[in-house]
């Protein structure tokens, strides 16, 4: 064999060997994800089918992309009639830390998570395939991030629907939402809520799309 074709198969090699040395960091950040946003919704509006079919959701897109965890839990509040103590998104989605699918950690633990010391932005804030969700000035813009929630991640005493039927209307009713860009009309603090911005215009895929949704979830594992 030639001088120049000895070359030409070692610079194949490498090639090979460099995109197999690159492959598995990529996933091993994948597969130790512990925090995403949904890249899409369940195609129904607000009705994922209540929590167990937001949790099964977020595991289905986990699996998808390579994620070894299984116990995944969307961040989503509900409420009981007459106002009665719902369940609390926070209570929900274990103690922390939680890293996103580029490794990065965006809370070290829920007080963490809940204060304005956490590391939830529109850089941060992916999807489970690590590609960053569309905010305020893209197109469409998809930065309403289903909740249910107050600030604090409990459910919210607003009054009113606020969780679209505790996630399984598709049709009039409303649920709070969260800004993943953390921006908004107004420079407000409520604008700037990862999860507490306002209510939807209604509960339909379409009414969500109206005021910059796509019926997306935070996804966290309940470690």
């Amino acid at each position: 064999m030639s001088f120049s074709r000895i070359s030409a198969a070692n610079v194949f090699v490498s090639a090979v060997l460099a995109g197999v040395g690159i492959a598995p960091t990529v996933h091993a950040q994948q597969a130790s994800m512990t925090f995403f946003v949904t890249s899409v919704g369940k195609g129904n509006g607000a009705d994922l089918g209540g929590l167990e079919g937001a949790d099964a959701h977020c595991a289905a897109l986990a699996k998808a992309a390579g994620a070894k965890a299984t116990n995944w839990r969307a961040y989503l509040s509900t409420t009981l009639p007459g106002g009665d103590a719902g369940t609390d998104a926070r209570s929900r989605i274990g103690k922390g830390p939680w890293q996103n699918a580029k490794g990065v950690v965006v809370a070290k633990s829920v007080s963490d998570l809940h204060s304005e010391h956490n590391n939830l932005n529109k850089q941060t804030a992916l999807n489970e395939k690590g590609e960053m969700v569309k905010g305020r000035g893209d197109t469409p813009n998809e930065h309403d991030i289903l909740t249910g929630s107050d600030p604090d991640g409990r459910f919210s005493t607003a009054g009113g629907d606020t969780t679209c039927g505790n996630w399984t209307k598709s049709g009039e009713g409303s649920a709070i939402v969260g800004h993943h860009d953390l921006q908004g009309l107004k420079e407000t603090r409520h604008m700037k809520s990862w999860n507490s911005s306002h209510g939807s215009r209604g509960c339909s895929q379409d009414q969500l799309k109206g005021s910059g949704g796509a019926g997306l979830v935070y996804c966290f594992v309940a470690n």
